[in-house]
C-alpha cells in the first residue's frame, strides 16, 4: 500500500521534477543562441546553433530519464509490497543527489566526476533491486 509518508516516494517525486526541469538549461541556450523562432519550431538541424554545454545538458537529461525509468518501478515496488528499510530510504536520498551531481558535473564537462555519480546512481538502483530480492 502507498502511505503518505514513504520515503522512497518522497525521493522518487523530488527525482522526477528534477528530471523534467533538466530541459530548461537546453531551451534557453537555444533561445538565446537562435532566437525564439527557431527553438520553438525546433527544426532538424536545431542543436546545430546549441553551446557545447547545451549539448551536454541534453545527454544528461536524456540519460537522466533512461535511469529513471529503471529506478521509478523499483521505488514503486518496495512501497507497493510494504517492504521499505533504511537501506530502501537511503538508497532513494541517495540517488535523488547523484542524478542531480551526475547532471551538473555533465553540463560542466567534468568526467570523473559525472561518472562517480553515475556508479552511484546505479548502485542506488541494485540496493533497491536486492532489497527487493531478498523480501520476496
Amino acid at each position: 500500500m502507498i502511505t503518505a509518508n514513504s520515503p522512497e516516494i518522497f525521493w522518487l517525486v523530488l527525482t522526477v521534477i528534477i528530471t523534467a526541469l533538466f530541459w530548461i538549461p537546453q531551451i534557453v541556450n537555444s533561445i538565446v543562441s537562435a532566437g525564439p523562432k527557431m527553438a520553438f519550431l525546433y527544426p532538424d538541424n536545431a542543436t546545430a546553433h546549441y553551446a557545447e554545454w547545451a549539448n551536454r545538458s541534453k545527454s544528461a537529461h536524456n540519460n537522466a530519464v533512461e535511469n529513471l525509468i529503471i529506478f521509478t518501478p523499483l521505488v514503486l515496488l518496495v512501497v507497493l509490497l510494504d517492504i521499505g528499510n533504511e537501506w530502501t530510504r537511503i538508497a532513494s536520498l541517495v540517488y535523488f543527489l547523484a542524478r542531480l551531481v551526475h547532471y551538473i558535473m555533465h553540463v560542466l564537462a567534468i568526467p570523473l566526476m559525472r561518472t562517480l555519480a553515475f556508479l552511484v546512481g546505479f548502485g542506488c538502483q541494485l540496493v533497491v533491486g536486492i532489497c527487493i530480492l531478498i523480501a520476496i
